[in-house]
């Protein structure tokens, strides 16, 4: 619920709703009898709450460009490894950059493994130093339509913009209060959001990627906690998956997107055609 105090002529939020109960691999929201709140005031809060978020990937369109920093852990059978990433993304161009460090046999991060240079585009991924038998001057080009998650799991970090228009089928949501973020006062919230409603209402250049996870995954709730600045604009998002992936039980997996320094110059150019590995490789997958 959100509660507008407007003394002194401004809007201030004074009251918040009850927790969601996340937790990795958890599809399901509610409220705990400690955190609920009235009634008739309770689904007025969450209509406000949920179309803000599900605007917040407007706003980053508008905003134009960002630094990006991306974290990814996946859980499988007992096992757990996470994939550090950062760069920058070009909002009116659906292109970024990114240097993503892989963790090792041991789940290291970074431990021997040389960076992969990932650049992400309109349903592309390119990948340098990724994929066993692929010269090392190399680049790994996957159609991320044809990728059963659309790039949200495989490349190791979620694209951006694909992170921000899944919000766009928010619901459930709830105010979590005002809190600090590197420096910056941000509004807290939870929710699940559905990705085949996101995927009818997320913009041509992200709904095939969208459109695939619709398929990929092994529900379309995805439980997520997103964090916006006075303008609305995202600086994190952290969304829960369960990836089907040929597991038994699926693969769990908690990516979180951070956005700073929004107009920062991102400059991204594609592979040239002939520096594209055309041959066999054993995995473009982490």
């Amino acid at each position: 619920m959100v509660v507008q105090d407007r003394r002194g002529g401004g809007a201030v939020v004074v009251a918040v709703a009850c927790g969601t109960g996340l937790a990795v691999g958890l599809l399901t929201t509610g409220c705990s009898p400690d955190g609920a709140v009235a009634d008739d005031q309770e689904p007025s809060g969450r209509t406000a709450a949920a179309a803000e978020v599900r605007g917040s990937a407007a706003v980053l369109l508008r905003a134009g460009s960002a630094r990006v920093r991306t974290s990814m852990e996946t859980t499988s059978g007992g096992t757990r490894v996470a994939i550090r990433g950062a760069g920058g993304y070009d909002f009116a161009t659906s292109t970024g950059r990114l240097r993503v460090v892989l963790p090792d046999p041991a789940g290291r991060t970074g431990g021997g493994h040389q960076p992969v240079t990932e650049i992400l585009a309109p349903g592309a991924l390119f990948m340098k130093n990724r994929g066993a038998g692929v010269p090392a001057d190399k680049w790994v080009r996957v159609d991320t339509a044809s990728l059963s998650d659309g790039n949200l799991v495989t490349g190791g970090a979620t694209d951006p913009l694909a992170a921000a228009e899944l919000l766009r089928g928010a619901r459930e949501v709830t105010y979590q209060g005002e809190e600090r973020l590197d420096g910056v006062m941000v509004r807290h919230y939870r929710g699940t959001t559905d990705i085949g409603t996101a995927a009818r209402e997320a913009s041509p250049r992200t709904r095939p990627a969208l459109v695939a996870a619709e398929q990929g995954f092994t529900t379309d709730a995805v439980p997520f906690e997103a964090y916006l600045d006075e303008d609305g604009r995202l600086r994190k998002v952290r969304q829960w998956f369960r990836y089907a992936n040929g597991a038994p039980k699926g693969v769990s997996v908690t990516s979180t997107t951070e956005l700073s320094d929004f107009g920062t110059k991102v400059v991204v150019h594609l592979p040239d055609e002939r520096d594209i590995y055309a041959g066999k490789i054993a995995s473009p997958a982490p």
